[in-house]
């Protein structure tokens, strides 16, 4: 059973066109406990010599307690609370979509609104409960510019990057929507223990290349680490790159999460294919980074996915040539049954042959989990909701001018 939740029907469409093109107050979201107080003072409601205080207050209430407004920052006065709202926002995007899948998984399609002169733009975000944790996977681009022949973002031209305040906006509106913060009805209200929540793991494997926007991935990032906020894990957090080779060491030095890599395929020529950016960083140049990964180690292994493609990559060759390539290596093999999408020309694998590989590869040594497919009938490969959505807006414009064009003639 398909829920689908479209929270908006055709006749709010044209009204909330008109609101998302209205530019927001700037956000507090995504900003340092130093940008915060820098920002308070600027704005001038807050006194130089409160401003740090001030901030610690405001990162509790934004990550700790997850409030959506300023109205419900109860230790603050009521004076500042206003001067606050009149000056910023702290709001989630909106939810254009929300469908879940017989199986639990969630998928979002959030539209932020416009940066600049720019258009409002949506994106995925996807949520798989599993025993004992929950995975939010999180994009980092509108759209992407890698082109990967089995991705379905890989179809969407490259929009912008996500802003820290975006990425992170993800993680509390996720967590909103599952009643994952602690209750805020009271101001002394329990706080959700780690081992409580709903989204306990986060990955950057969402829309776009994450190492393509360095800065703003590694803001969002260590904000959803901070022992005093959102406090994830760094061992909870993995950043998966296609393989942009010189953002792989700074990734670890400065960020410090674990690290999944795209990978694929065992040779240059087939991975040229498959992710086209092999060519600007061939397997080469790709293994020897992951190799000198910081903090690598048993206990800190990088994550190697490998999408299982029928006839493509799946053969007993490409089992043992994988094994070959990553040979001292601490790592874990994830295969990933491929998730059609329509237009694809790309198979899954058969679920013998993939068994067989995983066999082998587990009895080299190396963790090599299938994962289990999850959201096929809400189609969780990511970009598809996204595409859905700009077809039908495109349905909606064609009428329109159709409308318009018979309305002219008569």
């Amino acid at each position: 059973m398909i829920l689908s939740l479209d929270l908006h029907s055709a006749a709010d469409r044209s009204a909330l066109a008109k609101r998302a093109a209205t530019p927001e107050k700037p956000s507090l979201i995504g900003l340092s406990r130093v940008e915060l107080a820098e920002t308070l003072v600027a704005a001038g409601i807050v006194p130089e010599r409160q401003a740090r205080m001030r901030a610690q207050q405001l990162w509790h209430w934004l990550y700790v307690r997850g409030v959506p407004a300023f109205s419900e920052m109860f230790n603050i006065s009521k004076e500042l609370r206003s001067a606050l709202e009149e000056r910023f926002s702290i709001s989630r995007p909106e939810i254009v979509e929300e469908q879940v899948s017989s199986d639990g998984t969630r998928k979002w399609l959030f539209r932020f609104p416009p940066r600049g002169a720019g258009r409002p733009v949506e994106i995925e975000t996807v949520y798989i409960p599993e025993e004992g944790r929950g995975t939010l996977c999180i994009s980092s681009q509108v759209g992407c510019t890698l082109t990967c022949s089995f991705c379905h973002t890989g179809t969407q031209k490259l929009v912008r990057n996500l802003t820290a305040e975006e990425i992170l906006a993800q993680l509390l509106a996720a967590r909103d929507r599952l009643g994952d913060f602690p209750d805020r009805d009271t101001p002394d209200g329990a706080i959700v223990p780690a081992e409580g929540r709903k989204v306990s793991n986060i990955v950057m494997m969402g829309m776009g290349e994450p190492l393509y926007n360095f800065e703003n991935v590694k803001k969002a990032l260590l904000i959803a680490s901070d022992g005093d906020g959102l406090s994830l894990s760094k061992r909870r957090i993995t950043l998966s790159t296609s393989g942009v080779v010189p953002e792989i060491l700074r990734a670890g030095e400065e960020i410090g999460v674990m690290l999944a890599i795209s990978l694929h395929a065992t040779n240059d020529d087939l991975r040229d294919l498959l992710v086209p950016i092999n060519r600007k960083y061939p397997l080469k140049e790709l293994i020897a980074a992951c190799r000198a990964y910081p903090g690598l180690s048993n206990a800190r292994r990088i994550t190697f996915e490998y999408v299982m493609l029928k006839d493509v990559n799946d053969s007993f060759a490409d089992a043992k040539a994988l094994v070959r390539l990553l040979r001292g290596i601490p790592a874990k093999i994830n295969l990933i049954p491929f998730n059609p999408w329509p237009g694809s020309n790309y198979q899954c694998s058969d679920w013998e042959t993939i068994e067989r590989f995983a066999d082998f590869i587990n009895g080299a040594g190396y963790a090599s989990p299938i994962r289990t497919p999850r959201g096929r009938d809400i189609l969780a490969a990511c970009g598809q909701l996204k595409s859905e959505s700009e077809r039908m807006k495109k349905t909606d414009r064609l009428a329109l001018e159709a409308m318009m064009i018979a309305g002219h003639g008569a």
